[in-house]
């Protein structure tokens, strides 16, 4: 008898046996050929069709459980499809195999050139992955190599406690604290070189010098340690000018160039952090202390913040009603320690949120009724405000006393 090579199968005909009774695998492959002789002409004769190679070896795989026999029939055929789908329907005629009744169903014709395109398929991603990783690298690539080893080299060790720091320290009017080495590399990767690591918890003494020398920005981590930091430093008396974070959960040393300059651009002065501070935690005697210090002059310019003491506000502007005065306290309470603003419309409908670093930009570009922030009003938002449809500045105190502008102001202390 013929046999075809699967090699040269074009498709696999799968068909499901049951028979009632035990039979063996020569009398299935006995009545497939038997009860199909002769049904679909010559041309279709199974012998045939195996002797001239169209047709491959007939495999049965039964089992025989309760005297009852099941199993799989496989056929290879290299017919084209309407021929291979005529064979498989030519064997559900099958009823009987030797003396029991069977039921044969054809569960599925495979095309087996898909399941040689999927391999090649594989295969070509293999060994274009492996030609990826052994071409040599574009000018790019190199180019950025060479300017991230000249950067690591660029790392220098300032002052007594050898501290990490990039090359520009002596020449910039303004630098920029860190917490460790790992920080200060990832910002001379991004061409900053005006940065130095504190090296520790410890205050070093070149901090606190520099501190007095030059303006400083402090950097920290998006996290409670970045906070401890910032209440350390300044426990610790140096004066600091600027804070900023990393994104919340991230530390400086794994952020990207754009997370870099958004969080620079959105420092804060240190006066506000320490309002903060005083507000969070009223019984730290030398943060209120520090607190009440004039803040000192700088060479660089530095944010518009007034120095003046937070004003007592009794009464606003134009009363709000009880509905308003809820509403007010419900959304300050929620942005509590967030640096957030909601501007809201005029039934009191939050329109967006954003951080208190773009609140003044934000008024000049949406029509809002009010303004609640986690902040401190002071002249510059309350200019902002009147040159925008803002009516309501909601914040945690004020250093604008609410007669001399025509915007109603409000603080929590009000709002009760």
């Amino acid at each position: 008898m013929g046999k075809i090579s699967p090699v040269v199968a074009k498709y696999i005909i799968h068909a499901q046996i049951s028979i009632e009774g035990v039979v063996d695998k020569p009398d299935v492959i006995g009545a497939i050929f038997g009860q199909t002789e002769g049904l679909l002409g010559s041309e279709l004769e199974l012998r045939e069709l195996q002797r001239s190679g169209r047709i491959g070896r007939i495999e049965v795989r039964s089992e025989t459980r309760s005297g009852r026999t099941s199993g799989e029939i496989i056929i290879p055929s290299s017919l084209d499809k309407a021929e291979t789908a005529i064979i498989a329907a030519a064997l559900e005629t099958i009823q009987r195999i030797g003396p029991c009744d069977s039921k044969l169903d054809v569960g599925a014709i495979e095309d087996v050139r898909i399941s040689k395109r999927n391999q090649v398929i594989e295969r070509a991603k293999e060994l274009l992955k492996d030609l990826t990783s052994k071409v040599l690298p574009d000018s790019q690539d190199i180019t950025d190599q060479v300017a991230q080893s000249v950067r690591m080299m660029e790392i220098t060790e300032y002052g007594r406690e050898r501290l990490a720091a990039g090359p520009g320290i002596d020449e910039s009017e303004e630098i920029i604290v860190v917490e460790g080495r790992a920080d200060v590399l990832n910002l001379l990767k991004q061409g900053i070189k005006n940065v130095i690591a504190l090296n520790g918890t410890s205050i070093p003494e070149t901090i606190k010098l520099l501190s007095k020398k030059k303006a400083i920005i402090l950097f920290v981590d998006g996290d409670r340690g970045g906070d401890l930091i910032v209440r350390g430093l300044i426990d610790a008396g140096v004066e600091i000018d600027y804070v900023c974070k990393a994104p919340d959960g991230k530390e400086v040393e794994e952020i990207t160039k754009k997370e870099i300059h958004k969080a620079l651009r959105g420092k804060v002065a240190i006066e506000q952090i320490k309002m903060e501070i005083l507000r969070l935690h009223p019984d730290n005697g030398n943060e209120v202390r520090q607190f009440r210090q004039e803040p000192r002059q700088v060479a660089t310019p530095r944010a518009d913040v007034s120095t003046q003491r937070p004003v007592r506000v009794t009464t606003p502007v134009q009363p709000v009603n009880s509905n308003e005065n809820k509403k007010f306290k419900e959304l300050l309470d929620d942005l509590v320690g967030t640096r957030a603003a909601y501007f809201l419309d005029n039934s009191l409908n939050i329109l967006g949120k954003v951080p208190v670093s773009e609140l003044t930009s934000t008024m000049r570009n949406i029509n809002a009724y009010a303004v609640v922030f986690d902040g401190v009003i002071d002249r510059n938002t309350v200019l902002s405000a009147e040159n925008s449809t803002v009516k309501y500045l909601i914040a945690m105190t004020s250093r604008v006393n609410p007669r001399e502008s025509k915007i109603n102001l409000l603080t929590q202390e009000y709002l009760g």
